[in-house]
């Protein structure tokens, strides 16, 4: 795994020669010593985090153990204060005297040493999560749920009952007081011993900011006959890791962080409307060739969480109107994520929306939901309508929520495979709305097909209703339909056009106005002419 460095001796050099304590990330070389053990991992998973590994075909490996706990103590002893360790990067977050640096290099254990936020951080920093127009007309979440298919899902009983999500954020102010958020905490599906805020650092979440009460209300908040959340009923934990004071790479290692704790206690989504390339100290920044999946801290940190067999749903970015950058940021440029940008109610991407592709040449964003006067709660309980990547995401957060409730059988593979292939322009990508906008009833189609042999069916017939059905069996797999009906005289009654989907498999033709007994359908797809004949019954 490729780590960038900030080498120890370039550290000396570049920061003040008075005494300062800055805050490090030390990288261990190994695990040799360690009491845990890949043959006990109720030691530091929990047997939800099992369970879910085993379902998915997911081993327990080394990486999975905790630091060294004598490795840690060598850093305490020399003086540094360890504020949290990293099972994945194998590393400890510590502050300490730049004074220390050097025999903390010098341990034969330690790897590289690594700054990630000065002891003087600058004031009024830039929240990444808030590169977002507001506004303060009201809105009811009628469009952006049935957009993909939402009300339907939550109509068959699917609003993400079961399913734990854990989102990151810069903050939840007001979601323990707010009316909208009450059901969570009275039917004790909020987690709190699992939430924690990095930034402070404490178990209290409930602060900050309310950006995160904001995307956490799209997917979990209600207002009875106002304000539907997509998956109100799922169970939740919430983690601060963005600091919007400041801007530094710490931020993305208490990403790190909250993930690694949200997958030891068996989590299944993340959503992490968050997004990293540039910082207050330019030397840490990243370049749009850096946007690959593997480079940036984050990026590196969401593959992992998806490893373990957690969905990580990610913002893709509000710089699609910035010259400089226009793509997609961190973690939206990790392969196995999904990264969601912003179209408006008639499914147009927004200009602010970030593109593709990663510098390797992949597609992104991945999928597209509403991001432009997206419903949202605030921290005062009020609905207000933001706009912003930050507020799709949640979107297909609850989406994916839904679905993996209704097929548990699922690998988080599996299902980002599924939510891309049934999207709305699976059939041709692009770097401006990667797969397109997802849809619950196109998935539903393709995991429980109508079974059907011909290609096209049509009916009933005779027909005694107001509309003749057309059934595709594969709707991916064709362009343009047109049809002509006429009478058996050939008079022209009516004619159209249009294209099957996934989501939308069939399509009928009102006759409701038609007198005829004996009727013509001419149906052209596929470059081949089909006529059928239609006894209408009166």
């Amino acid at each position: 795994m490729l780590i960038r460095f900030y080498v120890v001796l370039l550290l000396l050099l570049s920061l003040a020669v008075e005494a300062q304590v800055n805050r490090y990330v030390v990288f261990f070389r190994d695990k040799s010593g360690t009491p845990y053990s890949v043959n006990n991992p109720s030691g530091y998973l929990s047997q939800k985090a099992i369970e879910r590994r085993a379902a998915q075909g997911i081993a327990v490996t080394e990486n999975d153990l905790p630091v060294n706990p004598a490795y840690i103590q060598s850093l305490t002893a020399v003086g540094a204060d360890v504020l949290f360790t990293s099972r994945w990067f194998n590393a400890a977050l510590v502050n300490a005297d730049i004074s220390l640096l050097g025999s903390i290099a010098s341990m034969s254990q330690v790897a590289a040493v690594e700054l990630v936020a000065p002891d003087n951080p600058t004031t009024g920093g830039r929240n990444r999560a808030t590169k977002e127009q507001q506004s303060v007309q009201e809105e009811l979440t009628t469009a952006q749920l049935s957009m993909l298919g939402i009300d339907r899902m939550q109509a068959d009983g699917f609003r993400g009952e079961g399913i734990s999500i854990a989102i990151f954020d810069s903050g939840f102010s007001g979601v323990n007081v707010s009316a909208p958020f009450t059901s969570i905490f009275q039917e004790n599906r909020f987690d709190q011993a699992l939430s924690y805020n990095y930034v402070s650092p404490t178990s209290s979440v409930f602060n900050n900011d309310d950006h995160g009460t904001r995307v956490f209300s799209v997917i979990g908040a209600s207002i009875p006959e106002t304000f539907t959340g997509g998956a109100l009923k799922a169970n939740f934990s919430l983690f601060v890791t963005e600091d919007v004071s400041s801007e530094y790479r710490i931020e993305e290692y208490y990403w790190l962080l909250a993930a690694e704790r949200a997958d030891s206690a068996g989590v299944d989504i993340i959503n992490s409307s968050l997004g990293y390339n540039t910082f207050d100290l330019s030397s840490m920044n990243y370049a749009r060739e850096d946007m690959n999946g593997q480079t940036a801290v984050v990026s590196r940190a969401a593959s992992l969480a998806a490893d373990k067999g957690m969905l990580v749903v990610t913002s893709a970015g509000n710089e699609g109107a910035d010259a400089r950058w226009r793509i997609i940021t961190a973690p939206a440029d990790a392969d196995n994520v999904l990264a969601t940008g912003s179209v408006n109610s008639g499914g147009l991407r927004s200009g602010s929306s970030s593109t593709g592709p990663t510098s390797d040449n992949r597609i992104k964003p991945d999928v597209m939901a509403l991001g432009v006067a997206t419903a949202v709660i605030r921290g005062n309980g009020q609905m207000a309508a933001n706009s912003g990547t930050s507020f799709s995401a949640p979107l297909v957060t609850a989406l994916a929520a839904g679905v993996w409730q209704r097929y548990p059988m699922l690998k988080v593979n599996e299902l980002i495979e599924l939510i891309r292939s049934t999207s709305s322009q699976a059939d041709n990508p692009d770097n401006l709305n990667g797969y397109g906008i997802p849809n619950y009833n196109a998935i539903v189609n393709v995991m429980e097909p109508i079974q059907q042999t011909e290609q096209l069916a049509v009916f009933p017939n005779p027909v005694k209703e107001d509309a003749i059905t057309l059934r595709v069996k594969e709707p991916g797999s064709l362009q343009q339909v047109s049809y002509t009906l006429y009478t058996q005289h050939g008079q022209v009654i009516q004619s159209g056009n249009f294209q099957f989907s996934w989501s939308l498999p069939q399509y009928q033709i009102d006759v409701s106005s038609v007198s005829s007994t004996l009727l013509l359908l001419q149906i052209k797809m596929d470059n081949q002419q089909r006529t059928y004949k239609i006894v209408r019954l009166r």
